[in-house]
């Protein structure tokens, strides 16, 4: 199972545009990028490719990275910077099948399959499957479990994707808070390969209209605000996840420029073979 990390950033990216801060000048400087997040899983037995969510960059992610076009996907939930890149495929790929899970969102009263179904309708080449969390589906030769976490104020989900013959394993946090299900937590379990969302560092939430949230027993807070885990509260999930290997992604540019780039936050283009 080979992972390349398309997008790693938030949802306005790093750099962002028209921003002059010291990190965003800094990642110009040092030539990298997070672009809006994105993953790219190739199954080498099978050679078929499957993309974890639709970046709006999937154009520029694709080009970049000379990675295969998608033979699926599978969308986690349906903020714009993760499913909008869906209509980059007209004209590209020929039919595509994407996966997403089957339970009706209260706010919005449809799944997150009926509405990538509805918003992009017009797309022929797309099939969608609407998929039972927690219930293993076989995707590219690779079992792939949507997980609920915690992303309000829409449903959403991280995954756990695992080869079923050589037994590895990639787990994804998804956007979430440290409050992710238990029994979440077991279908993310023992991964060789975490990536965990991280968006700000813990010191950061002073500066949140509604503080962090989560505290660990030194009164870290683990959650900024309701939607995303700090820093510190990631790399907490991937101690108690048992995680091989953690990179932390979905990050913004508010990391000071000092601790933006330092291990093991992820950046654009970095690929792991699992």
């Amino acid at each position: 199972m080979r992972v390349t990390l398309l997008g790693t950033g938030d949802t306005t990216g790093t750099p962002t545009v028209g921003c002059d801060c010291d990190t965003c000048e800094a990642a110009r400087d040092r030539g990298v990028e997070r672009t809006r997040f994105s993953v790219h899983v190739e199954n080498e037995r099978t050679d078929e490719s499957l993309l974890i969510d639709f970046s709006p960059d999937f154009r520029y992610q694709f080009l970049r990275e000379d990675v295969a076009l998608p033979d699926a996907a599978v969308v986690t939930h349906i903020h714009f910077d993760h499913l909008d890149g869906l209509g980059n495929v007209f004209r590209v790929i020929d039919e595509l099948d994407v996966y997403a899970a089957d339970e009706t969102d209260p706010k919005t009263g449809k799944s997150v399959a009926e509405t990538v179904e509805s918003d992009y309708h017009y797309l022929d080449p797309v099939t969608v499957h609407s998929t039972t969390p927690l219930e293993p589906v076989r995707i590219c030769g690779l079992d792939v479990t949507f997980v609920p976490v915690t992303h309000p104020p829409l449903l959403c989900y991280g995954l756990a994707i695992e080869d079923p013959e050589t037994g590895a394993k990639l787990s994804l946090s998804g956007d979430t808070s440290y409050d992710v299900p238990e029994a979440s937590r077991e279908a993310l379990a023992d991964p060789d390969l975490l990536l965990a969302d991280a968006i700000v560092p813990a010191h950061l939430c002073e500066f949140h209209p509604i503080g962090g949230r989560h505290e660990n027993d030194e009164g870290v807070p683990r959650t900024f605000g309701t939607k995303h885990m700090t820093r510190e509260g990631a790399l907490e999930l991937a101690a108690e996840l048992d995680a091989d290997r953690t990179r932390l992604v979905h990050l913004a540019h508010y990391y000071p420029a000092g601790e933006a780039f330092e291990e093991p936050l992820a950046i654009d283009g970095e690929q792991y073979d699992l």
